[in-house]
């Protein structure tokens, strides 16, 4: 008798042990962690196995049974196909959701502000506070050659005899890299952050402004140099087409635009105090000392720079000096800038 229930007894405890198995399945795949929402943001590195994957998720209160999970995307194929990046889940999600988000790599985007007139050193600082992309992979990445030629941007991005000085000024996207807000996530590949904000640059500088720059009868590559030195040098847009005026006028008339940013950017490790020996130091960027326009653009120009280096206002100035108020006076004859000059410099050491 007791022979002929074991097999009864066995087959019961199997049946048991399926139910229950599919009870807690269901429950793992159609019941949620919690049934109050708490968003959490969390982190998957590149190369993270599943296991640790799952086992974050879990700790975090994003899934209920981490093992259920592994089998889950092992029986559906996605093992391998989870991406990396930062995710912001809930646990109110089913575990389906969350596996659909890791493998869509539907990952939490940041509103990214580049401002207006950074230099490359300043976007890449920039990008690494924010933990988008590691400042030197940018930088390696914006004077790449073979990434500049991928972009297009090989017959603008020239390399530029550094007259009088021997060699050639080296490759980079200063200039190209248009200030936006811009969503990127963290984790980037530096590739994708350029490629977004040149992206954005031939949208503004499109056919119309290379038209315009052949109308005048300058290169699309000098436009961009003017116009980031109109951004370093105000940030009035009502003044920026006078500012472009007076380099327009300078050019013409092949006297030296005598700019303290295009100085200032030849100097490295420069400290915030431009100096009389600053402005006598001879380096490619120093237009004190050489007429024309310096090798490369400074910074990376706004659209009312670019449009104001186009579109230089009708006045004769060939002289302006600051108010120390953010404006700054014309003139166009020497001796009135000097009288300016007298007059602001004399009011700027009264106030300190």
């Amino acid at each position: 008798m007791n022979y002929l229930l074991r097999p009864k007894i066995l087959l019961i405890g199997l049946f048991s042990l399926f139910f229950l198995g599919g009870l807690f399945l269901l429950g793992f795949v159609f019941i949620p962690p919690s049934q109050t929402s708490s968003t959490k943001v969390i982190s998957i590195k590149r190369g993270m196995p599943l296991g640790r994957i799952s086992m974050t998720l879990e700790k975090e209160g994003i899934l209920r049974n981490r093992y259920f999970f592994i089998a889950m995307a092992t029986f559906l194929g996605k093992k391998g196909e989870m991406k990396a990046g930062e995710y912001e889940f809930h646990t109110r999600m089913l575990p389906l959701e969350v596996l659909n988000h890791l493998v869509k790599g539907q990952v939490k985007r940041h509103l990214v502000t580049i401002p207006e007139g950074y230099n490359l050193s300043q976007i890449g600082r920039l990008l690494e506070d924010l933990g988008i992309v590691e400042k030197e992979a940018f930088l390696q990445r914006a004077s790449s050659p073979a990434d500049i030629t991928s972009l297009g941007l090989s017959q603008l991005v020239q390399n530029q005899e550094s007259a009088p000085f021997s060699g050639r000024i080296g490759l980079t996207l200063e200039g190209y890299l248009f200030p936006e807000t811009y969503h990127f996530i963290k984790e980037m590949n530096p590739e994708e952050v350029i490629q977004a904000m040149v992206h954005q640059f031939r949208k503004v500088f499109g056919p119309d402004l290379i038209e315009r720059a052949s109308q005048l009868g300058i290169s699309p590559r000098d436009a961009v140099i003017l116009a980031s030195i109109i951004e370093k040098e105000t940030s009035l847009s009502e003044e920026k087409p006078i500012i472009s005026a007076v380099f327009h006028n300078r050019l013409k008339k092949k006297i030296p635009l005598q700019s303290d940013p295009t100085v200032i950017y030849g100097i490295q490790n420069f400290d915030g105090n431009l100096t009389k020996e600053h402005l006598l130091r001879p380096t490619p960027y120093n237009t004190y000392l050489f007429a024309g326009l310096p090798p490369t653009p400074i910074c990376n120009p706004g659209k009312e720079s670019i449009w104001a280096a186009l579109h230089p206002a009708s006045v004769p100035y060939l002289y302006f000096v600051s108010k120390n108020d953010g404006s700054h006076h014309f003139s166009e004859s020497f001796e009135e800038h000097q009288r300016a000059v007298g007059k602001y410099q004399k009011n700027a050491s009264r106030k300190n």
